[in-house]
């Protein structure tokens, strides 16, 4: 059945109009009235819905019985990343949504290609965003990452809580005195959310490595190889996701 993300209240019995973007889809997909589609809008869960309506730009629906399915990970994990080049940033946010990322931060870097600001920045966290919300009708998420607005790591790192009773801290590190990320995640409660901060191209600098430190960020790495940027933060994610303390 197809899914579409509706931001709204959702109510079982109520008729409302489907935002532009879902109305959208729903046309370009031939669906007719009477057809069943399914609605989340980030809440938990999702609703069945019915097509009541048709218009040249405009969709109705009533929606259906609420299903409490929840198919996100028991972790937290934000992904705090030095902006690839090209369309990776595209793609990481992407799998990432896929794999059941909790947040994104975009980041410039020392070592950054890639540079926003101003309009052009807002843009980009907006297509970012669409495609997080295109993820997650395609995988089945029921809850929209965010995909903040695009910052400095140097600012970032200097305004980061140092408090112990928020997320566990890792920075994906070149640098000496490293422990495997598997290691340290073994440490940790399966519950326990993570902000795990990686670099771009070429890796953080050095003296951004010092200042995640110095912040409370725990130097980790993810083996003898070197991998491209975007693959880094997305193993890193995943091995975040998957791994429970005592498995």
């Amino acid at each position: 059945m197809p899914r579409f993300f509706c931001p709204l209240p959702l109510t079982t019995g109520q008729t409302l109009e489907l935002p532009a973007g879902a109305a959208r889809h729903v046309q370009v997909l031939r669906l007719q009235p009477g057809m069943d589609i399914t609605l989340f809008n980030g809440q938990g869960g999702e609703h069945t819905a019915t097509i009541t309506r048709m218009g040249r730009s405009d969709v109705a629906v009533t929606v259906g019985a609420h299903h409490p399915r929840d198919s996100e990970p028991a972790r937290t994990v934000h992904l705090a990343v030095g902006m690839p080049a090209n369309e990776r940033m595209d793609w990481l946010v992407e799998k990432a949504t896929e794999l059941g990322v909790g947040s994104i931060l975009p980041l410039h870097t020392a070592h950054s290609v890639l540079r926003l600001k101003g309009e052009r920045a807002d843009k980009k966290q907006a297509h970012w965003q669409a495609m997080a919300v295109a993820a997650c009708e395609q995988c089945g998420g029921n809850r929209v990452p965010e995909v903040q607005a695009v910052s400095d790591l140097e600012a970032w790192l200097k305004q980061a809580p140092t408090n112990t009773n928020g997320p566990a801290r890792c920075v994906l590190s070149l640098a000496p005195g490293t422990q495997p990320l598997t290691s340290w995640l073994q440490q940790l409660t399966p519950t326990t959310p993570v902000v795990c901060l990686s670099g771009p191209e070429g890796g953080l600098s050095p003296a951004e490595d010092a200042l995640a430190r110095s912040q409370g960020f725990v130097p980790v790495h993810l083996g003898p190889r070197v991998l491209r940027s975007e693959t880094a933060a997305l193993t890193a994610l995943a091995l975040a996701l998957a791994l429970h303390t005592g498995h």
